[in-house]
């Protein structure tokens, strides 16, 4: 039990989940790219690319990014 738990508060396992108008990516590594049309993430396995109208960074942790706006494609390279 003690290491389930454990293996889950320390998860460090690329997640992203895309929402009506928003997108939450966790434990990505660095952002490469940022404007208003265009957000590129690098995770562990490779780049995540997110277009669209009016894109922000509204929550920026060291291991969590949520990008809001009008999404329009989000597209895994």
């Amino acid at each position: 039990m003690l290491d389930t738990l454990r293996s889950y508060i320390l998860e460090n396992e690329f997640k992203i989940n895309i929402l009506i108008g928003k997108v939450d990516i966790v434990n990505y590594i660095e952002i490469d790219h940022f404007d208003d049309t265009k957000v590129i993430v690098r995770h562990s396995k490779g780049i995540v690319e997110i277009k669209g109208e009016n894109l922000s960074i509204s929550k920026m942790l060291s291991d969590e990014l949520l990008i809001i706006g009008n999404i329009k494609v989000v597209e895994f390279v």
